[in-house]
Formats: C-alpha cells, structure tokens, sequence
C-alpha cells in the first residue's frame, strides 16, 4: 500500500511538471536578468520609471505564468548614477561572478564601453538608450529594442517637410548636448536634409550642466532656424523652452523619444504649451492595442505608476524582449542559459508584441530591432496626441492625421 502511494505521488509531481512546461528530467532554477540603470544620478527620475516598468512586468511573468516554462525570472537592479566607469564595474560582475543570463545598460556610453566586454563573456545585453553607434560591427551580443536616432532623425526632418508651408525649403536648427547621445542626430540630419530640400541653419551645442540657453537659442533665432529639432534629456529641454520665452523666439520644438520624463510635466508647466513634439515609436493611451492594454493592467495591479508614462513603458518593452527572448530559447534549444538566449533573439522575425512596440527582426548581423516611427504632440497634462499614422521614415512617405 506504500509502495503504491509514493508511486502515485510520483505520478502526480511528473505530472504537474508537464503540465506547468517543465522538463522532466530539470529541475527548475531561476533565470537571472541583470539591469544597470539610472537611479540617482542627473535625469534619474528616468531611470527609477525604466526600473518600475522592467520589474513590474517581470512580477507579472513570475506572478501571474509562473515564470517561463516554470522557471522564475531573478532581476538584479543596480544603480550606476549615470556613470560609465561605475556601469562597467556592474557589467564584468553580471557577467562574470553574478553569471546573468541576459543583461540591460541604460545609456550611450555604457552601452559602447560594454561591448568588448559582453562579447568576451557572451552574454547578450540590451540597451535602453538607442546610439547607433552600439550597432557598429561587431554587433554581437548588443540590441536595441527599437529603431536608433537616425530612425527619429529622419522620422522628425521629415514630418517638418510634410507641414511645412511655401515653395523655400524648411529652415531647421539643431540644438544639442555636446556629448556623443547629442551629437548622435547630427549626422543623419545633415544626410537626411541634403536628400530633401531641407535647410540645416545652425546646430548649437552645449554641456549638460549648462544652466541657461537664450545664447545658444538667439544664434538659432539670427539665423533664421523656422523648427527646432534638440537631443537633450528633459530637463533640459524644459530649459530651452524658457530661454526661447526669455528671447522671444516662438517655433515648433521637437525631440527624440527620450524627450520626457515624469519631472517633465512638473516642471514643464505653462511651457510646454502647443509646440513640444516628439518621434515615439511606442503604443499610447487610446491605441487600443493588447500592448497598451497591457501596461494599463500592470499599473492598475501593481500602482507604481499612476499614469501613462514613456520611460515606464520602456521598462516593459525591454522586460518583454528579454522574456520573449528566454521562451524562446526554451522552446526552440530546450535551455535558458545567455549562449541560447542570444540564439533566440537572432530568430526573431517581425516578431508581434500587440502593438506594445513595432515589430522586431534581429538577424545575426542587424540588432536594431525596427525602424518604424511616428510623430506625436505632447500635452501639457500629460498626454500625447499622434500626428502622423507608424511609417518608416527611410522608405515611405508620412501621413499626417487630421
């Protein structure tokens, strides 16, 4: 009688393994997912909403499916300051001590620096910045979730050219931190404006602790500049916008996806007015979408946020790659270690995540995930109006909504 109960309890736990997707022959162990973000540094109220959203969807996996295959994800939040030495201390501990099967950096230069060492250690990182400088060859084991700013250079550059009126061409300035993410639109928008009849009058750069910029907006100003496309984080776009007031210079602002944070629209108000635009290739309130409807789930679960935010989303785009990535690997090699996982994300082919983001293709010689865009309003209260319908700024033509 024994015999036959502890046979039929045998059964039961076989059973329930297959059930759950676990590999009878494994044990389930946990998956360790590594991020090195922004927490306390400058633009940190950034970095803390990336941090929200990457382990609020990862709650929700481990929550809600049981992990992946039955195996829990184990994310590891570190706090960088913004500071590349300190995130490259992090990146050689995940991958060498820590042993992460996949890992996140947050901005330009961490993402560059990291590269050699990734590459040594073979674990696949992505990137919450989008440099183009990180898809240089060799591209191995670096993604992006999305399109980089060349995408957002042409996507923005373009859409002046389809609202701007009269047969001259548009007159653009271009204002910039003088730092490799702000020089990153200089190039594409020179190549992109010499293609298009459009005019580049100035491009203006400045230091990061810069604390006023009526110099640098009154050149753009004599020089005739009709749009202002900048690279900057918040902060300092909210700058911009009050040194143009203090030198009366009353243009159409537009930025990349980076442009807001939730301090933004603290800060940002009685300025932000009607004429802050930016490119986002992200799902937003109204969409309709599963993506969309998604992240309105996690924050009414979980109430770390308590209204549509970007670098929130973001958070969930990467932790939604990242855990693609890892069932994928499950299911396609049978393992989930960082040598798979990175196998797994070359597979993706215009890989649907519900309108969350555009569809990803990663081959093994092009991880820049998309180039789809789209121009969008951004409101005072916190809200942002699409202008345009995605398209892909390099190959088709914009339609403007009306």
């Amino acid at each position: 009688m024994r015999k036959l109960l502890v046979l039929t309890t045998v059964f039961l736990v076989i059973a329930g393994l297959v059930a759950i997707g676990i590999p009878t022959g494994a044990f389930a162990k946990d998956i360790k997912a590594g991020a090195v973000i922004n927490l306390t540094g400058p633009a940190s109220t950034w970095g803390q909403f990336h941090a929200k959203g990457q382990q609020d969807y990862f709650r929700y996996i481990n929550e809600e499916k049981g992990g992946i295959a039955g195996n829990k994800i184990d994310l590891t939040v570190v706090d960088h300051a913004y500071k590349v030495p300190e995130a490259l201390k992090f990146v050689k501990k995940f991958c060498t001590s820590d042993k992460m099967d996949m890992i996140a950096t947050w901005d330009a230069g961490s993402g560059i620096m990291a590269k050699p060492i990734i590459q040594k250690y073979k674990v696949p990182n992505i990137n919450y910045s989008t440099y183009q400088g990180i898809l240089k060859p060799p591209v191995d084991y670096a993604y992006l979730p999305f399109g980089s700013y060349v995408m957002d250079s042409y996507a923005v550059l373009g859409y002046i050219k389809a609202i701007h009126k009269g047969n001259a061409a548009p007159k653009v300035g271009l204002l910039t931190y003088n730092n490799a993410y702000g020089k990153s639109i200089h190039e594409p928008s020179q190549e992109y404006a010499s293609k298009n009849n459009i005019e580049i009058v100035a491009v203006e750069e400045f230091p990061p602790k810069s604390l006023d910029l009526k110099t640098e907006l009154l050149r753009l100003k004599d020089k005739g500049a009709e749009y202002i496309f900048m690279q900057c984080l918040p902060s300092a776009i909210i700058m911009a916008l009050q040194s143009a007031d203090r030198v009366s210079y009353d243009v159409p602002f537009f930025g990349t996806w980076t442009s807001t944070d939730p301090d933004f629209f603290k800060r940002g108000a009685g300025l932000i007015r009607d004429r802050m635009h930016m490119q986002f290739p992200g799902c937003l309130p109204g969409d309709g979408t599963p993506g969309i409807k998604m992240i309105e789930d996690l924050m009414a679960r979980y109430k770390t946020v308590d209204k549509f935010d970007c670098s929130y989303w973001e958070g969930i785009v990467i932790g939604a790659i990242m855990a693609r990535a890892f069932q994928r690997a499950h299911d396609k090699l049978g393992k989930i270690d960082s040598e798979s996982i990175n196998v797994a994300l070359e597979t993706f082919q215009n890989e649907d995540f519900g309108g969350l983001i555009p569809n990803i293709t990663y081959t093994a010689t092009d991880h820049s995930g998309s180039f789809s865009a789209r121009i969008v309003k951004i409101n005072e209260d916190q809200t942002f109006k699409p202008l345009t319908n995605f398209w892909n700024p390099e190959k088709e033509k914009v339609t403007i909504l009306k």
